[in-house]
């Protein structure tokens, strides 16, 4: 009867790769259902302690302690600044969850790389599909020229696929593998890049060379794999770009002009225009209340003062910036958490390339690299993304956490 409720509880977490396609709804769904009862029957058994009591997951929860704090003693509008604040350690929780679920059975990691295979798959044929066909195969038409898939009217189908990229390449480094699925995957990467840069998702596709890159440098073990692989795709890319005027025009054209680079630009701007308005509006609110913050979700109600707004467009419900909205709404102690997030990367990196290059033995195994490659993205500064407390964001980056704190905090899987 246990065994059946593991498999069960495993299977509906591996199924939250489908159910993140649909939106926010289920996905959460399964992420608070499982956390609760993980903190029920941790409190009933008392077995959970390792899961929930490390150093990594203290620090997690310091943050969202902070974050609380500050909705109810900082924020202008409480209610409204505790709907992100309040129950944001669930992502934790989650994350423990995984690692737990991995400890007890190892199936989990099968499940979790059937599911990403059989999505990025059917998103690879829906998307190119809606792409030369100007409509999906449920009849949902192109958005402002983009391919979007199955996501409909949401433009996240390059979000998606960069960002569970990484995990999907560390699950097939451990999975056993024959000769013909090393070709399907092979085949399978080189089509989900090439379906992100013409999802028009530039951040996206930016996220996916970061952590490509991340991956080639440091891992062993299929290592000119993922370099045939992504050096196919980027002819096949430069191919869409001759081809496609409006595709040039949104990565490339579009991309130079916004943040000012042209010779006649008498401007630059901070990715875009837009973004730039908002990151400007936002650093104007840290400078008020830079130790505090103003409260988590409060950019959106301060923007409009008069006091902070810069700029054509100060205004939207975040400032399209991780770091930049932490300042904001956080201030430099919330900051602080997340940048300590990046240095961890950062280090991790050093240590691992620092051990190849004198040729010892390595600091972190490939599976653990590409785990890592997923967490970079999720933290690097330099770039736009989207609201740090967003449910379906804070999902998927808690994805591969989960997988990374097993594999370096249980013993009997140093092989991972």
């Amino acid at each position: 009867m246990l065994k059946n409720k593991i498999i069960f509880s495993q299977f509906l977490v591996s199924s939250l790769i489908y159910f993140l396609i649909t939106g926010p709804f289920f996905s959460d769904l399964i992420v608070s259902i499982s956390s609760l009862f993980f903190l029920y029957y941790n409190f009933k058994y008392q077995k959970f302690k390792k899961y929930l009591n490390n150093n990594i997951l203290k620090f997690f929860y310091i943050f969202c302690i902070y974050c609380i704090l500050v909705s109810v003693f900082v924020s202008s509008n409480k209610i409204l600044s505790l709907e992100s604040s309040l129950f944001y350690f669930r992502i934790g929780i989650f994350a423990s969850v995984i690692w737990y679920l991995i400890d007890i059975e190892k199936n989990i990691l099968k499940y979790f790389y059937f599911f990403l295979v059989i999505c990025f798959s059917v998103l690879v044929i829906d998307g190119y599909f809606q792409y030369y066909n100007g409509l999906n195969i449920f009849g949902d038409p192109l958005l402002k020229n983009r391919v979007s898939s199955l996501f409909g009217d949401e433009l996240i189908l390059g979000s998606y696929l960069s960002r569970l990229f990484p995990l999907l390449f560390a699950l097939f480094l451990i999975n056993e593998k024959k000769k013909i699925e090393i070709y399907f995957v092979g085949l399978l990467f080189i089509l989900t890049d090439v379906l992100i840069y013409i999802s028009g998702e530039r951040t996206s596709f930016f996220y996916l060379n970061l952590s490509t890159l991340f991956i080639i440098l440091l891992i062993k073990k299929y290592q000119i794999f993922r370099l045939i692989t992504f050096f196919c795709a980027f002819v096949i890319i430069t191919l869409f770009t001759l081809s496609n005027h409006n595709l040039k025009n949104r990565m490339i054209t579009n991309t130079i002009n916004s943040i000012g680079l042209t010779n006649d630009a008498t401007n630059k701007y901070i990715f875009t225009k837009k973004h730039d308005s908002h990151i400007r509006t936002a650093f104007n609110m840290f400078l008020d209340k830079p130790i505090l913050g103003h409260g988590p979700k409060m950019f959106r109600v301060k923007c409009s003062d008069p006091k902070y707004a810069v700029g054509i467009s100060p205004c939207s419900t975040h400032p399209h910036n991780f770091y930049v909205q932490l300042l904001a709404e956080t201030g430099i102690i919330g900051f602080s958490f997340l940048f300590s997030a990046f240095c961890y990367v950062l280090y991790c990196a050093y240590r691992q390339l620092k051990s190849i290059v004198l040729k010892k033995k390595r600091y972190l195994t490939d599976y653990q690299v590409c785990l890592l490659a997923s967490i970079l993205i999720t933290v690097w500064p330099f770039s736009p993304n989207g609201n740090f407390f967003n449910n379906w964001l804070a999902i998927v980056y808690s994805l591969p956490i989960g997988f990374y704190l097993q594999s370096i905090f249980s013993k009997k899987n140093k092989k991972l």
